[in-house]
């Protein structure tokens, strides 16, 4: 498959910073790591596309063996479908008939299923598709222990999936949960809880999906799942090298930004701001782990300076140098940018992010 269509050969003089740069041989070895071991353990991949936000990188993880995608929005879903990708699922309450309506004109290019965790939801599903040709898919979702979205008990996904399954125009598709990071026990012990009491009390639930990134190695641990959605591990980032999930290695993102400042010793100040590496500290210090200098620290951001510590360094930038930062959260920083850069090998190119900035 051509994963480049869209983009346009550079070279780096052409990069103007700061940028967004992705290395596609890291991209594409943590793609074919994670498949392996979904393969391994008999667990269907289903990559959360938030983090990359490219037709061109869906496919990438289709190819490798993911069973479709996940969406959180669906603006995303519709560049996806437009893109080729035909199973989509959108893990988000929809409300709203203009997105209603939306709905059904994508549920018409891709098998589509959504999520639920209300009445109010159910119904407004129920009546946009009760006269439609082909039921949607809801699964409902569970709060097992993240404090998002979810129904809190396995009564309560009982009642919804019983207005799910009495419904014309949907079909009731199973569980999904966003769970707490770690407890892989609590989380299994919950969900084969529900869906033993969907079955004695005759209803079908086919599908468990279950999801996170950092819970992603563990994902067998969590055997009543038929499905796992992971997104940052496309790029991974430094949230995820704190956590011992990877290495600096295995960064497929990072942002390139040039010294514009070093008004003291002590001091040096970047391009790249908050509108760039974004405020999320992720309980960690500090906004993102330059390569060049790990020991530098960045400190503080405007919204287009980032604040270099170099007290606790011998690297004494000059200014015009340019640095490479692995992010503290890599998912952000894609929806920041309207292009970024591809690496591969000696080859470069600039490519539209194409479903950033999709928040309906």
């Amino acid at each position: 498959m051509d994963y480049t269509s869209n983009a346009e050969t550079v070279t780096t003089n052409d990069i103007m910073t700061p940028a967004v740069m992705i290395d596609v041989k890291i991209a594409q070895e943590n793609i074919e790591k994670l498949q392996e071991h979904c393969n391994q353990y008999n667990i269907s991949l289903r990559p959360h596309i938030k983090t990359h936000k490219l037709p061109s990188m869906a496919h990438r993880q289709i190819e490798a063996g993911a069973i479709g995608i996940t969406c959180q929005k669906i603006g995303e879903a519709e560049i996806m479908a437009d893109a080729g990708i035909k199973d989509i699922l959108i893990t988000y309450n929809i409300i709203g008939d203009e997105k209603l309506d939306r709905l059904t004109k994508l549920a018409q290019r891709c098998t589509l299923s959504v999520v639920a965790d209300n009445a109010y939801v159910i119904d407004g599903l129920a009546k946009t598709f009760a006269k439609k040709e082909h039921p949607l898919e809801v699964l409902i979702e569970c709060d097992t222990g993240a404090n998002r979205c979810g129904v809190q008990s396995a009564a309560e996904a009982l009642d919804l999936a019983r207005i799910i399954h009495n419904a014309s125009g949907l079909v009731l598709g199973g569980l999904m949960t966003y769970p707490p990071m770690g407890d892989q026990c609590h989380v299994n012990n919950w969900l084969k809880r529900t869906q033993d009491l969907l079955i004695e009390n005759g209803l079908p639930c086919p599908k468990i999906s279950n999801g996170g990134t950092p819970n992603m190695c563990r994902s067998q641990e969590v055997s009543v799942a038929t499905e796992h959605r992971s997104g940052t591990y496309i790029y991974n980032d430094r949230s995820l090298i704190e956590a011992n999930l990877c290495r600096i290695q295995d960064c497929a993102l990072s942002v390139r930004a040039t010294v514009v400042s070093h008004p003291t010793k002590d001091r040096a100040i970047i391009d790249a701001g908050s509108k760039m590496l974004t405020s999320d500290l992720l309980g960690m210090e500090g906004f993102g782990l330059i390569k060049e200098a790990p020991d530098v620290e960045i400190t503080s951001l405007s919204e287009e300076h980032g604040i270099l510590d170099l007290k606790n360094s011998k690297w004494s930038p000059k200014i015009g140098d340019q640095i490479h930062i692995i992010p503290n959260h890599a998912c952000v920083v894609s929806n920041m940018v309207d292009y970024i850069y591809l690496i591969d090998g000696n080859h470069l190119e600039k490519t539209a992010v194409s479903a950033r900035g999709l928040v309906t």
